[in-house]
């Protein structure tokens, strides 16, 4: 999975730390999850025609089921980073029960039933317009005998424009680009992006309504909030215009005048809100996540016992500026050091969630590359640290993120500069410290690994 793997696992620790990545990010890949929680039961299989009817096979997701034989049809609609590859991991459990959908993505898959359409990510795109719109129109197709299939990721958010009102796609592309370098959390900026779109905060689920929709979700959000990954398409929403401008205020965003108009206009009254939990259009909406930062976390974990070492999962829901958060998670890896609390040496220890930057300066780089280059400041020997995106994605560069430890920082001035002006990813990259992946097929929020000897 890592690109020239053997170049950046220069020690033991690195070769641990990054065997951690990659099985963690195995385990968050949608064949797998999607093979665990989806079945179908009866005396078909999927190779077998649909001839005669289904009347004796039920599929279960999680801990629902559905009578085929209710439906006329089962479609597969959604997007985001990973939505194509849960779309390929449904028809290989369902074959041609599957009549059709649409999916969007950045990162496609081969199907045959379904239709993959590309978009863009982090910002969203001409071509992720055209493709939502095709994407819309299928939910628009969905009758009351359509079962919905929801293939749901992280990513969605920017895959899957759709501008709202008089907001222009230009307006849309500056808005993003301001909201992604305030430094605002995932909540604050979906809470803008919902409301200026046609799809996110509930509105697909009421475009598909009276169908029958079971959304199938990777979560790449702190906390599970069905609301923010993909900025809630088929979840109710709680957030308000009133919200989203708050958010614009708060960062000082100056965004463009079609988005300000609208936020206004909405905050009083002349525009309606997103749906709230009372729209009729959830109650034929069941939402179920089937991987989280936690899928890649234990298996990350489970990796390190088996190599012997004890194992602290710190948490899974770490936020806020990156370079802060490091700080903090070195500390904690000195103190096992040092006095075996919270988990004695040798050990793995390990995070998830999703800091983020406040970009202040004008170089390239991302969250994980930051927090790594800062924890790199510290180590001072016996500390190994791999910070990545999940996705393959670190900010809008082409890399995962990177492994540092004491070797990494010959000229703490020199790294401090290139923090100070968001430019880590060059500092890296010449240090051979880079870790890419390519797309990786899952979106599943970051992971970091600190390997203590």
């Amino acid at each position: 999975m890592i690109e020239d793997r053997e170049r950046v696992a220069t020690t033991d620790a690195r070769g641990l730390a990054l065997e951690c990545v990659e099985t963690g990010i195995e385990a968050g890949r949608p064949q797998r999850v999607i093979r665990e929680a989806v079945s179908l039961e009866g005396s078909k299989t999927p190779a077998e025609s649909r001839e005669g009817g289904a009347a004796d096979e039920t599929l279960r997701i999680a801990d629902e089921t559905y009578d085929l034989s209710a439906y006329d049809e089962v479609v597969v609609l959604g997007g985001g980073n990973a939505a194509a590859h849960v779309a390929a991991a449904l028809e290989d459990v369902l074959g041609d029960r599957i009549d059709g959908g649409v999916v969007v993505t950045d990162d496609p898959a081969d199907t045959e039933r379904v239709a993959i359409r590309e978009g863009d990510h982090p910002v969203p795109s001409q071509r992720g317009v055209e493709s939502t719109r095709e994407l819309l129109a299928a939910a628009d197709a969905a009758g009351e005998r359509t079962l919905v299939l929801a293939a749901i990721t992280g990513g969605g958010s920017a895959v899957m424009p759709a501008p709202a009102g008089d907001v222009s796609l230009a307006a849309l592309q500056e808005t993003t680009n301001a909201l992604l370098e305030s430094g605002a959390d995932i909540r604050e900026i979906n809470a803008v992006r919902k409301h200026c779109s046609a799809l996110k905060g509930g509105h697909l689920a009421r475009r598909a309504a009276p169908a029958t929709v079971v959304s199938l979700i990777l979560s790449d959000v702190v906390g599970n909030d069905l609301s923010v990954i993909a900025s809630g398409p088929m979840a109710p929403d709680a957030s308000t215009y009133e919200d989203a401008l708050a958010v614009v205020d708060r960062y000082g965003i100056d965004v463009p005048d079609a988005v300000a108009d609208r936020l206004e206009r909405g905050a009083v009254g002349e525009i309606d809100e997103t749906p709230g939990p009372d729209d009729p259009a959830f109650e034929t909406v069941s939402n179920h996540v089937v991987a989280d930062g936690l899928t890649v976390l234990e298996a990350a974990r489970d990796a390190a016992a088996e190599r012997g070492y004890e194992t602290l999962i710190l948490s899974s829901r770490v936020r806020g500026e990156a370079r802060d958060a490091a700080t903090t998670h070195v500390a904690v890896a000195e103190e096992a050091q040092a006095t075996g609390t919270p988990v004695s040496a040798p050990a793995v220890i390990l995070s998830g969630g999703e800091t983020t930057v406040t970009v202040r300066g004008s170089g390239t780089g991302g969250p994980n590359q930051e927090f790594a280059t800062s924890a790199a400041l510290d180590l001072e020997g016996g500390i190994t640290v791999a910070a990545v995106d999940t996705d393959g994605i670190d900010g809008a560069t082409d890399v995962a993120g990177a492994v540092v430890d004491e070797t990494t920082v010959d000229d703490a001035e020199q790294a401090r500069e290139m923090l100070a002006d968001n430019d880590v990813y060059p500092y890296l990259a010449e240090r051979g410290d880079l870790i890419r992946t390519g797309p990786t097929g899952t979106n599943l929020n970051d992971l970091r690994v600190f390997v203590v000897e």
